[in-house]
């Protein structure tokens, strides 16, 4: 489990094929990395993570074709910057919401222009996602958890303060640029137990 606050920047630093997928070398700056160990989990752009190796000042992780397939993972390239956040611990304070890093979809960036000293961005989802996206709700982009000012069809804006803006790949975003969503879990919960309850 992870909260969608990011706590590092990182960046991909080699990509290889492995036997029909990818395994990623991901670097960062500091001590990030330091008391993590093999098989612990590391939200990147909101996509959950193993380490499977621990060079220095990296972490490595193996990418299946599902991933690919369901998020912006197939795009990226050596140096592609990367949220990071390493998962939720007992200690740790729920700063965001609860989010798994489990990829619903990739929406993209529609527009985005100042708002005061923040930035307010508009997104699109996929039809298939955007029902789970409400009005004051929570969800996460590229892994960082952000609150939802208004949805239309499916349209969502979010504000984007300063020190989010500098200190996770947000900022870099432009018109067109692909996203990871992950929407809010009880939202899916929700509908799967009425599910079940109609049947």
């Amino acid at each position: 489990m992870f909260t969608g606050i990011v706590e590092a920047l990182g960046r991909i630093e080699k990509l290889e094929a492995v036997g029909g997928d990818v395994r990623l070398t991901i670097a960062t700056d500091g001590a990030y990395l330091d008391g993590v160990n093999l098989g612990d989990s590391i939200a990147s752009n909101g996509v959950c993570l193993t380490a499977v190796a621990l060079p220095r000042k990296a972490f490595v992780a193996d990418v299946s074709v599902e991933t690919l397939d369901a998020t912006t993972a197939r795009s990226w390239v050596a140096g592609t910057p990367l949220n990071l956040e390493r998962a939720l611990t007992a200690h740790k304070p729920l700063g965001g919401h609860m989010m798994s890093g489990h990829v619903d979809g990739v929406g993209h960036l529609v527009e985005k222009h100042v708002d005061a000293r923040s930035w307010r961005l508009t997104f699109e989802a996929p039809q298939l996602i955007a029902r789970y996206i409400a009005r004051k709700g929570s969800i996460a982009i590229d892994g960082v958890s952000l609150t939802v000012n208004a949805v239309a069809g499916s349209r969502f804006e979010v504000n984007i303060v300063p020190h989010t803006w500098e200190n996770t790949t947000l900022g870099a975003l432009v018109p067109g640029s692909k996203v990871n969503l992950e929407v809010d879990l009880i939202a899916r919960y929700l509908e799967r137990l009425l599910e079940a309850r109609q049947a």
